[in-house]
């Protein structure tokens, strides 16, 4: 029956990255809207730094093998957020450095 808990222990560390992650999103695109920048940035920091650790703190209680099987899991859904929000090429600049006139 132990094995169930650490199989569940995947999905857990997957809302942890998911958390972690999107509040980082959140965090960038507010950057720019917001007067007190720094503030912002270190605040979000310690919340999102805070709620994460607390989870693997608490899945370490239950094992290592949890908390392994949890940072699985939050390793892929950084691998699914650096996916689904990879940059785009930028309008007119090529990613060779070319600004879009091709190889000379």
């Amino acid at each position: 029956m132990e094995w169930i808990y650490i199989v569940l222990s995947f999905p857990a560390g997957i809302l942890l990255g998911a958390f972690f992650f999107q509040g980082l999103w959140w965090t960038v695109n507010k950057l720019t809207a917001t007067r007190n920048q720094a503030l912002l940035f270190v605040v979000s920091f310690l919340l999102r730094m805070g709620v994460v650790l607390a989870g693997f703190y608490g899945l370490l209680l239950l094992g290592v093998p949890h908390l392994l099987v949890a940072l699985a899991g939050f390793f892929a859904s950084r691998v699914w957020y650096i996916w689904t929000f990879k940059p785009k090429e930028p309008a007119g600049i090529a990613w060779d450095g070319s600004r879009g006139r091709g190889k000379n």
